[in-house]
């Protein structure tokens, strides 16, 4: 499974909106690789930011 495919699970499967160091400590994958991942998931609209530095699946 991919990055984004893993960090876009995480996302729906939380119960709140997360921030990209909560995303990497429960997945396991590097922050920067999380970081990269959203911004591809942002691009494709998948993911949305309903607070500042939070982010959630549309």
């Amino acid at each position: 499974m991919e990055t984004k495919e893993i960090v876009l699970e995480t996302l729906k499967s939380a119960q709140k909106p997360l921030r990209a160091g909560e995303i990497a400590e429960i997945t396991g994958i590097d922050k920067k690789d999380v970081e990269k991942a959203i911004k591809t998931l942002k691009d494709s609209e998948v993911i949305h930011s309903p607070i500042r530095c939070c982010w959630a699946p549309k």
